[in-house]
């Protein structure tokens, strides 16, 4: 069997002028997250990321540590959806303070809810039907180009990864919310792909944050 492993970006910039942009503890999670897949002596044959800086430069500075020399492919539809976009449409109109990082998750979440429930027909530019099937598709492909016993390694984002393994759970609209909550910077989740398909092995794995590096870990 091969595997995909999805590793959720290091801490990003909130509240900054240019939130895509590692901060500097997440370019620390970056670097602990690929020493993890060295550790683990994780073979590396494929690496892929989202065209999102966050993404891009959360691979380059873990494989630099885990893979040095392997070529990052790098594909848009591993990218996060648009919050904009889902606030825009299904948010409940108010400013949000960049201070007040559990109110704009609270409304946020709202927001994912109704953008999941409405589907389709979503006002969003990007409705959930669509995030839903391009990551669906990112998957396939990267699952489909595996040879026998290969392994991937893809750097994401958390709502990506929520609704992959929620698609593999059987129920991508519940899990939204609930996997993306819990979904901690450079955390690593595995996937089994094989002839009948992808099989979710484990969630959000942080362990590489015990001990001396618990203070490492941040969900946003």
């Amino acid at each position: 069997m091969g595997a995909i492993h999805l590793v959720r970006h290091g801490q990003a910039s909130f509240g900054a002028a240019d939130y895509d942009k590692l901060s500097d503890l997440g370019r620390e999670q970056a670097r602990l997250v690929g020493a993890e897949l060295a550790r683990r002596q994780v073979r590396v044959d494929h690496a892929w990321c989202g065209s999102l800086s966050r993404q891009r430069d959360t691979a380059e500075l873990a494989l630099a540590e885990c893979a040095p020399g392997v070529a990052v492919t790098e594909d848009p539809r591993w990218d996060e959806y648009a919050d904009g976009d889902v606030l825009g449409a299904h948010g409940d109109g108010r400013p949000q303070d960049a201070q007040d990082p559990r109110g704009f998750q609270r409304v946020l979440e709202e927001a994912l809810a109704a953008w999941a429930a409405a589907g389709a027909r979503s006002a969003a530019a990007e409705p959930w039907t669509a995030f839903r099937d391009r990551v669906e598709a990112a998957a396939a492909e990267v699952a489909g180009g595996l040879g026998k016993g290969e392994q991937a390694v893809v750097f994401t984002s958390g709502g990506v990864i929520a609704t992959l393994c929620g698609l593999l759970l059987g129920a991508p609209e519940t899990h939204l919310v609930t996997l993306s909550r819990v979904a901690v910077n450079a955390g690593i989740s595995k996937l089994a792909t094989g002839r009948a398909g992808m099989t979710l092995v484990s969630f959000n794995e942080h362990g590489h944050f015990d001990g001396p590096t618990s203070g490492h870990v941040t969900y946003r």
